[in-house]
């Protein structure tokens, strides 16, 4: 009987037409229709949807190339390899936000959890409202989501897969009456070891890594990773394409290079796209590139109970209580790894050491919180620095979330939880947890967090208002693009994956439409 050939992926052996540090020898320079920095969920979906019309694309990525068989429940070594930063950047305010964005080929969606919901329809509607978008709202942009989810199959979990601690949180959400559903995410068959935020030990999750950079390449796109974009390439006000040079296993400099393209992507997310596109001359007439940071506010609350939970089996946020989507507020259970958790944690000493002996039986849940407020990415020195400053309706809206949680999880049965707020003793009951709203808690209390940064690159009519129309082109600026969460208007609520692919499917589609521009 004859062996049938196992994938790339499987094998961890690195595809054709994907060049590394150990392959990039000498400087080097190549043409192509479109040079994409990035390979994200932006970057790699825009990349397969042009190679498969036939264009040349070459993307083009900072991190290295992992395959799923280098993914581990080693949670500090995968934090090392697939996060910037060591997953520790963070906005400068008060309190200050801790920040995670993947450097990896396949970006963040190697390291996030997988949800994949569409853009709301009150988001679309404020967009073409607010922003003056033509062709944004939802009977516009189904077929793009659509087609989204097919490439990355959304669907719900396996039933067999849901952890106890998923279980836990639909308890509490049932016993109290509240709207809770089922997590939609791009996966097969995914078989619940919690690992997607440290890469998918399986390859279950859809992550552009396997998804849609293998389909880019298969139709013909080449892929640089391990080197790092210096500039963009202007010729007058023309994008004419990008320079950068191989980073080494070190971080050191390596040699130079340079690709040149007739159409010109920034895909590098919120934070490093205002500053390539700084580094590299290009200034908005709205003066508001770097502005409009939107961040997703996060808390998590670490609650107790006398069952066994065992957070490290079933999948990852399985639901989410959209109860009080309405006011910005969703929750949903995130296991997190006993290292982070004590880094993190406010407990030390022995206090810490009993937090840590019952971590087994311990649900750590989450809160995402729709912010009102916006900050900036600022270039120093050719880096990007975010800056953002918590608005007080949100630090209220946090409390409020942080309560309300709460009370799910005593109805669910937790006989304790740690708050993310810094002198704040554990709750021990509903007495405690309706204190919280009549406790002073002062921003600089809190521990915050989030991995979802959007709206530097913001879309809009109006080129006074805004950085990119409405298919993502800099305004002011010939053949240079935007294709990542940077072009949102507004924060959106829910997990962006899936909105950053759908736009990125719309701006494709918009770019083979007018091909002879780009000629």
């Amino acid at each position: 009987m004859v062996a049938l050939p196992k994938s790339a992926v499987s094998q961890g052996r690195i595809p054709d037409r994907v060049s590394t540090r150990s392959t990039l020898h000498g400087d080097t320079v190549l043409d192509a229709d479109v040079v994409i920095v990035g390979s994200g969920a932006g970057g790699a979906t825009l990349a397969a949807e042009l190679a498969e019309a036939g264009l040349d694309v070459v993307m083009i990525e900072e991190g290295r190339y992992w395959t799923t068989r280098d993914f581990t429940a080693e949670a500090s070594a995968m934090t090392r390899q697939l996060y910037r930063d060591g997953g520790a950047s963070m906005a400068i305010g008060d309190p200050p936000v801790m920040f995670q964005e993947g450097r990896a080929v396949g970006g963040s969606t190697v390291i996030n959890g997988g949800m994949s919901w569409r853009t709301p329809e009150r988001i679309l509607e404020r967009w073409r409202r607010e922003a003056g978008l033509e062709h944004i709202e939802m009977p516009d942009m189904a077929a793009h989501f659509e087609r989204v989810e097919r490439r990355i199959n959304v669907r719900h979990q396996d039933p067999e897969t849901i952890g106890v601690d998923n279980a836990l949180l639909k308890r509490g959400a049932d016993a109290k009456g509240w709207k809770i559903i089922p997590n939609l995410r791009n996966q097969v068959h995914c078989a619940g070891s919690n690992n997607c935020a440290f890469g998918c030990p399986t390859g279950a999750k859809q992550s552009a890594l396997v998804s849609y950079v293998p389909r880019a390449l298969h139709y013909g796109a080449r892929l640089l990773s391990d080197v790092r974009v210096d500039k963009i390439l202007m010729h007058g006000k023309r994008a004419i394409g990008v320079q950068g040079h191989v980073v080494g296993e070190d971080g050191e400099r390596g040699h130079r290079v340079v690709v040149r393209g007739k159409l010109v992507v920034s895909a590098c997310g919120a934070i490093h796209t205002p500053a390539l596109l700084a580094r590299s001359g290009v200034r908005s007439p709205s003066g508001r590139l770097g502005k409009n940071l939107s961040l997703h506010p996060n808390v998590k609350l670490a609650a107790v109970f006398d069952e066994p939970v065992r957070g490290w089996e079933g999948v990852h946020q399985a639901y989410q209580v959209r109860e009080f989507e309405g006011e910005g507020l969703l929750f949903a259970a995130v296991n997190i790894p006993p290292g982070v958790i004590a880094m993190t944690a406010h407990e030390r000493g022995a206090e810490l050491g009993r937090m840590m002996a019952e971590y087994d039986r311990t649900v750590i849940a989450g809160m995402l919180c729709e912010d009102s407020n916006t900050g900036r990415v600022r270039t120093i020195n050719g880096r990007p620095q975010a800056f953002y400053q918590l608005a007080q309706l949100d630090a209220e809206k946090l409390i409020r979330g942080v309560a309300l949680l709460s009370e799910l999880l005593f109805a669910a049965g937790a006989r304790e939880i740690k708050t993310p707020f810094a002198g704040v003793p554990a709750l021990r009951g509903h007495d405690d947890t309706r204190a919280l709203y009549t406790r002073t808690i002062k921003r600089s209390q809190m521990e915050v967090v989030t991995v979802h940064m959007m709206g530097t690159a913001a879309m809009g009519s109006d080129r006074t208002r805004s950085v990119t129309d409405g298919h993502g082109f800099v305004h002011d600026a010939d053949r240079l693009m935007v294709c990542d969460a940077s072009l949102f208007p507004t924060p959106i609520g829910v997990n962006p994956m899936e909105t950053i692919m759908a736009l990125a499917t719309r701006s494709a589609a918009h770019v083979l439409d007018n091909l002879s521009r780009y000629q």
